[in-house]
């Protein structure tokens, strides 16, 4: 399941301090324990940018996520509190039509994002609690390449059939799929507006919106998802994302592909299990992520060892075996999942990951689907995947290179 260590939420601004002799006092105390915090959260950085291969330069703090460069933002930059997808349909008429409305599309999201992400957006809304902090990205869906013969890379296609997919398609599939992530949901609810107004009036058509949120998470730690565990530890370094996320030498060199999945969990259910159950269904352990065969978190899980009557110490049908890249030549996956919660009976996991190969997550989602403990507790409603188009230069728009 979900997402990077570095997948840490955007800190908050300090509260305000309070007045008086007791209040200079308890501030001088809160000053120098948020002194102690950044150092500790540098130190935690600098040890995770060791391990793991990502910049050692964070943003500088309030600062606008760039929107322009080579590769979209919405992939890399550090995950945000919020997101919330949106995907369009085109109107199916004749190529050179479909080739013209999609150009139209792509140059109105690139304008409109480019703007609501930048250090003075022109909203008023967006404009009166410094940078909005945005980060964005735009792909677009198998069936459209498809239809408009578009630039994509090979083997781009939808997603088959898994045992057990209760798949709705009014909750997934798309021509266009746009990701939007903050650190609150005020920007998250102008932003989609705006996105939704840009691309209607270029002549797409809305087809399903999601929204979701993370754990409160400090900087350079994992989220939990609503079974409880850090999801998400076992993602790429920065070189490994170049191998396995990107695309190769190329067209499709800034571009990769995103994999969606909508995942209802039964949260009550679960929670029912005993705790010793519950971990060796995912294979690491509750209160500190620690696989069963290591001694820190981020320690490779050891999938071949045994315990001294022949068992794997990770279950055979633990989560965390049936997902291991060694299961797969090392390939990974960059996974940036999001919670969801759509009322008592419907809450689980916005399952995003990113790959350069999309048949790495059927092969393991093949798996999952037939061998995994925690199937009875999953039900996959919704469906999408995307190619996630390389940046746009400033001045130029996204999809560029589609027409090649």
């Amino acid at each position: 399941m979900p997402a990077e260590p570095e997948n840490a939420q955007d800190p908050l601004p300090p509260a305000a301090t309070v007045l008086g002799r007791r209040g200079a006092l308890l501030a001088a105390g809160a000053v120098l324990a948020a002194g102690i915090g950044a150092a500790a959260d540098e130190l935690a950085h600098k040890e995770l940018t060791a391990r793991h291969g990502r910049s050692a330069a964070p943003p500088p703090e309030g600062a606008a996520v760039p929107f322009h460069g080579p590769r979209q933002a919405g992939v890399t930059t550090s995950q945000q509190p919020a997101t919330q997808l949106l995907a369009f349909d085109l109107p199916q008429t004749t190529v050179a039509a479909g080739r013209q409305t999609l150009r139209g599309v792509l140059d109105a999201l690139t304008r409109t994002l480019a703007d609501a992400g930048s250090e003075a957006p022109s909203d008023l809304r967006l404009a009166g609690g410094g940078t909005t902090r945005l980060s964005s990205l735009v792909g677009v869906g198998p069936a459209l390449a498809t239809r408009l013969s578009l630039d994509v890379p090979a083997g781009f296609a939808e997603l088959p059939a898994f045992p057990g997919d209760r798949l709705d398609p009014a909750r997934g599939g798309g021509d266009l799929l746009v990701q939007l992530c903050a650190a609150d949901r005020w920007t998250l609810t102008v932003v989609a507006e705006l996105v939704g107004t840009a691309a209607r009036s270029a002549g797409a058509l809305p087809r399903w919106t999601q929204s979701g949120f993370l754990s409160p998470t400090a900087p350079g730690t994992t989220p939990r998802n609503l079974f409880g565990f850090k999801d998400g530890t076992a993602n790429p370094d920065a070189a490994q994302d170049e191998q396995f996320v990107w695309g190769p030498p190329g067209a499709h060199q800034n571009g990769t592909v995103l994999v969606y999945r909508r995942i209802r969990m039964d949260v009550a259910g679960f929670a029912a299990l005993p705790g010793d159950r519950r971990e060796r269904m995912i294979g690491r352990r509750a209160g500190d992520g620690v696989p069963l065969t290591g001694t820190a978190e981020h320690d490779d899980p050891d999938i071949y060892a045994k315990n001294p009557d022949g068992s794997y110490v990770i279950p055979a049908d633990a989560h965390v075996r049936l997902t291991s890249p060694r299961l797969d030549g090392g390939a990974r996956m960059l996974r940036r999942s999001y919670s969801y919660d759509d009322g008592p009976a419907d809450r689980g996991l916005l399952f995003c990951a990113f790959m350069r190969d999309p048949g790495q997550f059927v092969r393991v989602q093949d798996r999952l689907a037939t061998r995994d403990a925690l199937a009875p507790f999953l039900q996959h409603q919704a469906s999408a995947v995307a190619y996630v188009l390389p940046g746009a230069a400033d001045g130029g728009s996204l999809g560029d290179r589609l027409w090649t």
